[in-house]
C-alpha cells in the first residue's frame, strides 16, 4: 500500500468528503476510519471528544504513515486541528462550512447554515460569518437529528418524513436563496432536502474545496494496477450493521474492520 489519504469522521458522513476526494484522485489508495462509537460528538464535552480523536487518528495515521489526514468533521475540525499537527508531521486538512462561497452566490444576501448544534454555537462559526458574510442576512439552524437520520440512511433503513419535516420546516419558512450544509453527515441526505425545500433553496457543501486542497497536496497518481487503488474502512463500535456493511461495500472499500482502543500499538508490540 503506497502512503494513502486518511480520512476522519465521527461517523459515515465523511464519505461524502472522501467521494470528492476520490473523484480527482482516483487512483490513491484512501482509509476511511469512523468512531461510531462515539457518534453524535456533537453530544461530547470538548476536552472528550479533543482527546479521542487525536488519540485516535494520530494511532492510525502514525501506523499507516500517511500522505495527509482529511479530518472530515465540522465538529472536530473546529477544536482538534492544532493538537494533531503538534503531534503529526504529515499534512492535516479539515472542514470549514462554506460561509464565504454562499454569500459570493447569494443572490438576496439571505442565507443559512445547517450544522450540528456545537458547529452552530462555536465561537469559530461566528467569526466565519463576520468576516466572509458581513453583508448577508444568516440564519442558523442546529439539529443532531440529521446526523443520525444520515446514519440509518447509509444503514439502509427507512427514513420517517415526519421526522424529517420536523427538523427542516423552520428552514423552509424562511426566505433564504443559498443553505450551507455545515456537518459532512448532510449530503448524505441531499436528495431529501432538496426535494423538501425545492429548487429555490440551493444547497452547498465543503467536499470539493477540502478535495481541492488534497489534490494541491498530492498531485494526482494512476493506479499502480488493474485492481485499482485499495480502500480500507476501519470503525470503533463492536459490530456495524449488515445495511451499513452493505453501503461500505458498495463504496468500494476492499476491508472493513473494527479499530479497537490501542489496536495499533498492541499490533507492533506483537
Amino acid at each position: 500500500m503506497s502512503r494513502p489519504i486518511l480520512v476522519f469522521d465521527s461517523g459515515i458522513g465523511g464519505l461524502s468528503v472522501l467521494q470528492e476526494i476520490r473523484k480527482q484522485l482516483p487512483g490513491k489508495d484512501c482509509c476511511y476510519l469512523f468512531d461510531n462509537a462515539r457518534l453524535p460528538y456533537g453530544a461530547l464535552e470538548e476536552q472528550e471528544l479533543i482527546a479521542g480523536c487525536v488519540a485516535l487518528v494520530c494511532e492510525l495515521a502514525t501506523h499507516l504513515n500517511a500522505a495527509v489526514v482529511v479530518i472530515a468533521c465540522n465538529t472536530a475540525s473546529t477544536l482538534v486541528l492544532p493538537a494533531l499537527r503538534q503531534r503529526l508531521s504529515m499534512p492535516i486538512v479539515g472542514v470549514v462550512p462554506a460561509i464565504k462561497p454562499a454569500a459570493q452566490l447569494s443572490q438576496s444576501k439571505h442565507i443559512g447554515l445547517l450544522a450540528t448544534p456545537a458547529t452552530v454555537k462555536r465561537a469559530y462559526t461566528h467569526d466565519l460569518i463576520r468576516r466572509f458574510a458581513h453583508d448577508c442576512r444568516v440564519e442558523l439552524f442546529g439539529s443532531a437529528e440529521l446526523v443520525l437520520m444520515a446514519e440509518r440512511k447509509a444503514a439502509r433503513e427507512r427514513l420517517d418524513p415526519v421526522e424529517l419535516g420536523r427538523v427542516l420546516q423552520p428552514v423552509a419558512a424562511t426566505e433564504i436563496d443559498v443553505l450551507v450544509l455545515g456537518c459532512t453527515h448532510f449530503p448524505l441526505l441531499r436528495t431529501e432536502l432538496q426535494d423538501y425545500l425545492g429548487n429555490k433553496v440551493t444547497l452547498l457543501d465543503s467536499g470539493e474545496a477540502i478535495a481541492n486542497r488534497v489534490s494541491h497536496l498530492l498531485p494526482a497518481e494512476a493506479a499502480l494496477s488493474g485492481e485499482g487503488p485499495l480502500l480500507q474502512a476501519f470503525y470503533t463500535s463492536e459490530a456495524l450493521t449488515s445495511g451499513l456493511t452493505a453501503t461500505l461495500t458498495a463504496h468500494g472499500f476492499t476491508t472493513i474492520e473494527r479499530l479497537p482502543p490501542g489496536s495499533m500499538s498492541s499490533s507492533r508490540a506483537d
